[in-house]
């Protein structure tokens, strides 16, 4: 049988982005699935820390040495940008470090850097937002730095919920985290921001927007948008309040649901 050129003109070019991950990431995955198919990501993470969840964990794992370690380490497969991808070590010690973080990521030789919270900041001043509700896996202190964080950004915190955990985070079931999210809810929140990498959220984003008519933020959602964004890429999946916002033009397919529980996110919500 013969064989057409074009059957081995591929593989599709490839376009990189390097992850710099907190140790115990687990949701390798859901990352994946914002992605559009010419892009691959790349990652690298930061040292084990035998310590809780918590503001020293935190801190350890936002060093700026340990971040420009993992942007060296990815650098070789020459991507476009490497994101820091963590919500607690991002804004841990406010606006000021965040900056200062993707300038020790950009400085380690990253043609462009930023963290997750950075991208919540980006997704703040874009879509307008002035007063949100938190959901975070956290306990009482951190999320309390998060709320500080967004009030830098003159965002006020209408509603905070959190779950206190200090380990095993990726092991929480969606049901959990939309009792969270609508528990969070309150009329006077333009949007609700779920914080945290470890957290999964990917299949009840657009149920949840559904049910409460307003956008729902996720930390993995928000840095891969980012990323994207500065790629000139449309993000794929669920998040529709952010889809158009870099890329008005783009030819972008609808969200993927799959998998999603809609049924039991349906009932009891106004």
């Amino acid at each position: 049988m013969e064989v057409s050129d074009a059957e081995f003109e591929g593989p599709l070019a490839q376009r990189g982005i390097g992850i710099i991950a907190p140790f115990d990431l687990a949701l390798e995955r859901e990352l994946w699935r914002w992605a559009p198919m010419e892009v691959s990501l790349h990652l690298a993470r930061t040292p084990y820390e035998p310590v809780p969840v918590s503001l020293e964990m935190a801190e350890l794992v936002s060093a700026t040495d340990h971040l420009q370690t993992a942007t060296r380490d990815v650098l070789g497969v020459e991507p476009e940008v490497v994101a820091f991808l963590c919500s607690s070590g991002s804004f841990v010690h406010g606006v000021a470090y965040e900056e200062a973080l993707c300038a020790a990521i950009e400085s380690a030789g990253a043609p462009s850097g930023l963290t997750t919270s950075g991208a919540l900041a980006e997704a703040v001043r874009t879509l307008g937002l002035s007063s949100i509700s938190v959901v975070t896996p956290y306990d009482e202190p951190l999320t309390r730095r998060l709320e500080e964080f967004l009030g830098e950004l003159d965002v006020t915190v209408v509603r905070s919920q959190y779950l206190g955990l200090g380990g095993g985070i990726w092991k929480v079931n969606y049901r959990t985290v939309a009792d969270l999210v609508m528990a969070a809810d309150d009329p006077a929140a333009e949007a609700i921001f779920v914080s945290c990498t470890n957290l999964p959220t990917y299949d009840i984003i657009a149920p949840l927007e559904r049910n409460l008519g307003k956008p729902v933020l996720t930390a993995n959602q928000l840095t891969i948008w980012a990323c994207l964004g500065r790629m000139g890429l449309p993000m794929v999946g669920p998040g529709d309040s952010l889809r158009g916002v870099f890329q008005e033009d783009a030819d972008v397919p609808p969200s993927p649901e799959i998998g999603a529980p809609p049924d039991v996110l349906e009932e009891g919500v106004s």
